[in-house]
């Protein structure tokens, strides 16, 4: 019996996986395709190839100085009970003697045994000549512990029960034990599955040295029947299921130990032997990346009491709290996410991940069920993490298999089974879309010349020829069909699932002749950037409300549900429910950040934040840029200046705030009434904002019901302006033109106007006449007084300005009078406005 390396990993029967690393044996690929160079030579180019190599190991040290030995005596020793005086024939003159506490130690076997001077790496220790009780040990007699082979062992290693090779005293045990090889440890992208299979690596290696491969033989499109009609479910859409019945000849099982081979290459890939049945697909699927897993027929029948054929097996979602009890001898509850294998509706099998402990191969086994199918990567993957398992099957499930190989590697198990035991297969069955026509791909000679460039040989620029790009190709398994501008590339089945396009069969050329060898064209030297005028004007913005006390946030685009009618688009995979909504509005969030501030014992929350938000539906979505913020209590670290007190802003002073930064970008943003207000303002207090005579945002007071709700002051203020529209308005050729005026020379004249007009006429309105009006003495105009009193006219209130001209000489009352009466006259025209006098 060959030893074994107890490792707990394989397809459909392991709890851990390798995960995304792909064990390579060198012994093993030299019988694939010709390897003449050494190990690190060979993880060179393949780390460049694209497929890393983490780490190289060379199973020879393990055994470094440990040779095949014969017990020719073995005695007890006089001062301890559990020790062992052997006389060992190693091959030299005279026999050595080793004391060995092992129970199972006696006469007549061959032993490993290590000499003096011998370093032993798997448990850190070099063999001395040693006095054991006053007894010289001159060696020690090695278990397979000691050798790296396995993880625990109960005594010594046998060799006569381990191989079936001629044994000689003094031989190297290593070549005996398969520690004559060397590990290579690759590290296998999420695009390359085909590297998880010791023929897509041949083929690799093959096309990066050259050499020609021995591939063993594949039959394509075996023969299978159709699964019997059924009332039962059948694989989801893009799935295969098949299942082939194996029995044994007469006086043998399925469950018997695995020959020598086999179980050599499944040790050095990381994979325990379990029985030859089980051991075939861990092999095949090494071979081929293709996952198989073996069902005991007679197991399945007493479990469902009664015979079973293929329609009884079925492919469903699991029910919610259904159990299931794996080959690892844990008991896991199921969902609906988890996808089983059924056979009379009771679940056998993960698919794709692992196997029952109630249908596994047993040393008894004398028929199995051999499933070969094709999972989705995304019904795996959820099975996977349903469970908390990831196996080997399962990480080459969720890469992508090709559609090919699935019957075809079923196959190669049987044939196997039928080579080493004689085994006879009885039937198959396939349901599922069978392999489709892949056409071939169209690789143009220019393409390839064009994306790649000139490859420089010694020094010397040329055009790769084409006899270099059909030897790469070729190497990878294509068959190639010459045309008049290239070739007509047919992929093989191991790469269907990433060569799909000519860019990826130019890559491949590429990579594989050396990206380090064609000739580097670096772009023309770019000149330095700079931004753009909307740019600038944004982060002029965002000075602007820095200096007037406003602190700039940022919130999440994501939020939670909607707490009145407003529309939200959702997400239609949301991480949490909290943020399954694109953000309709900013206020929300920043009421929010203000609740905080004043927990946290703040005296005041002026903040702003430019950003975006979503309308629309799921299958239309609206984006828009807005300007948003608020206003809430005092500026921070301005109390100082008033004695201690608390001063909060008027509607007038907060709103003159968001003028005053505006102002810096030359805008002249007016207001007008908001005649249907949003419910988060104070109908009285909030107005639409105007720019170049178009609606661009709003500003008010929060309504005093949201206030109270939310405990912040009633003086808070919210405003959101439309950042399209400010940044169109603040570019504008005029607008960033500075215009330069000397000095005045000449003193100004100030007049003050006072009028009655109609309680609802906007003074911005009435400056704007008084501008067109006054022209061209007027210089400037500004509001200074506005009284209401039951005084007045009904429905009328008083508004006061203070007019200053100026001219080019020093202005008398005759020039100043006509225009003044022209501004009253104006001001009479459209607002029918009185004045006090």
């Amino acid at each position: 019996m060959p030893f074994t390396r107890i490792i707990p990993s394989g397809p459909l029967d392991s709890v851990a996986a390798s995960g995304n690393l792909m064990r390579i044996s060198l012994s093993w690929l030299r019988d694939l395709v010709r390897v003449e160079t050494g190990p690190e030579e060979l993880a060179e180019q393949l780390s460049m190839a694209g497929f890393e190599v983490e780490e190289i190991d060379d199973l020879r040290r393990y055994a470094e100085g440990v040779v095949v030995g014969y017990i020719l005596s073995n005695k007890q020793h006089p001062e301890a009970d559990r020790l062992s005086i052997c006389s060992v024939d190693v091959g030299t003159e005279t026999p050595l003697q080793v004391v060995c506490g092992a129970p199972n130690v006696r006469t007549g076997i061959y032993v490993p045994v290590a000499l003096a001077g011998c370093s032993l790496p798997a448990v850190n220790l070099v063999i001395r000549p040693a006095i054991l009780r006053g007894v010289v040990s001159e060696g020690m007699i090695c278990s397979l512990t000691e050798l790296s082979i396995a993880d625990q062992s109960d005594g010594i290693a046998i060799l006569d029960n381990l191989t079936i090779q001629a044994l000689r005293p003094g031989d190297k045990v290593g070549p005996l034990l398969g520690l004559d090889d060397t590990i290579l440890k690759l590290a296998i992208t999420a695009n390359r599955p085909d590297g998880l299979s010791m023929i897509g690596v041949a083929r690799e290696v093959a096309a990066l040295t050259n050499q020609p491969t021995s591939l063993p033989s594949l039959e394509l499109n075996p023969p299978f029947d159709d699964f019997p009609k059924t009332v039962l479910n059948r694989p989801p859409s893009g799935e295969l299921y098949s299942l082939s019945l194996i029995e044994a000849p007469t006086g043998q099982t399925l469950g018997q130990v695995s020959p020598a081979w086999i179980q050599q290459r499944l040790q050095h890939s990381g994979i325990k032997s379990v029985n030859v049945a089980v051991d075939v697909t861990n092999l095949v699927m090494l071979e081929q990346s293709q996952p198989l897993h073996a069902f005991d027929a007679d197991a399945l029948e007493r479990l469902a009491d009664c015979p079973i054929s293929a329609a009884d097996f079925n492919l469903r979602q699991a029910h919610d709290g259904e159990y299931f009890k794996g080959i690892d001898g844990c008991e896991r509850m199921l969902n609906c996410e988890v996808q089983v294998v059924t056979c009379h509706d009771r679940p056998i099998a993960l698919a794709g991940v692992m196997g029952s402990m109630d249908s596994r191969v047993t040393e008894s086994t004398c028929r199995i069920w051999l499933e070969a199918a094709l999972f989705t990567p995304a019904a795996v993957r959820r099975t996977a993490r349903s469970t908390g398992l990831r196996t080997d099957a399962s990480t080459r499930f969720e890469k992508g298999l090709p559609r090919g190989i699935t019957l075809s590697s079923s196959a190669r198990a049987a044939t196997l089974l039928q080579e080493i035991l004689g085994s006879t297969t009885s039937g198959r069955w396939v349901h599922g879309r069978l392999e489709e026509s892949f056409p071939p791909i169209s690789l143009r000679r220019q393409a390839i010349h064009r994306t790649l460039g000139l490859l420089v040989d010694n020094g010397t620029p040329r055009s790769l020829k084409d006899d270099e790009i059909e030897r790469c190709l070729v190497a990878l398994g294509c068959t190639l069909d010459s045309t008049r501008e290239g070739w007509q590339v047919s992929i093989p089945h191991s790469r269907r699932c990433d060569l799909l396009r000519e860019i990826d069969l130019v890559e491949e050329v590429a990579r594989l002749v050396g990206y380090n060898l064609f000739e580097a064209k670096l772009p023309k030297t770019l000149g330095p950037g700079g931004l753009n005028p909307r740019q600038k004007a944004e982060r002029e913005l965002r000075k602007l409300l820095a200096i007037s006390g406003f602190q700039e946030i940022s919130t999440l685009s994501l939020v939670g549900p909607p707490l009145d009618d407003n529309h939200r688009v959702p997400l239609s995979n949301p991480l949490l429910t909290e943020y399954g909504y694109l953000r309709n509005d900013l206020h929300e969030e920043h009421l929010r950040v203000c609740q905080s501030n004043f927990r946290s014992f703040q005296s005041g929350c002026w903040i702003f934040e430019i950003g975006n938000l979503f309308s629309g539906s799921s299958d239309d979505i609206r984006q828009n840029s807005v300007l948003a913020g608020v206003i809430s209590g005092e500026r921070v670290l301005e109390r100082w200046s008033r004695s201690g007190k608390l001063k909060l802003l008027s509607y007038f002073e907060a709103r003159a705030l968001v003028g005053r930064s505006l102002a810096g970008l030359k805008l002249d943003v007016s207001d007008r009434p908001y005649l249907s207000p949003p419910p988060l303002l104070h109908p009285g207090r909030c107005a639409e904002l105007f720019l170049e005579g178009q609606v661009c945002g709003h500003f008010g007071q929060l309504h005093p019901s949201y206030a109270e709700d939310l405990v912040l002051p009633r003086e808070t203020y919210l405003f959101q302006l439309g950042l399209n529209s400010i940044l169109t308005a603040s570019t504008r050729g005029n607008r960033r033109i500075p215009v330069f005026q000397p000095y005045p020379t000449v003193p100004s004249i100030d007049r003050d106007l006072a009028v009655l007009v109609p309680t609802n006429t906007a003074s911005g309105d009435v400056l704007q006449v008084i501008c067109r009006a006054g022209k061209p003495l007027l210089e400037n105009v500004e509001l200074v007084d506005h009284f209401e009193s039951d005084n007045l006219k009904a429905g009328h209130c008083s508004q006061s300005y203070r007019l200053r001209f100026r001219g080019s000489g020093t202005l008398t009352d005759a020039q100043v009078l006509p225009i003044q009466q022209k501004i009253r006259e104006a001001l009479v025209q459209h607002f029918r406005a009185e004045p006090r006098s």
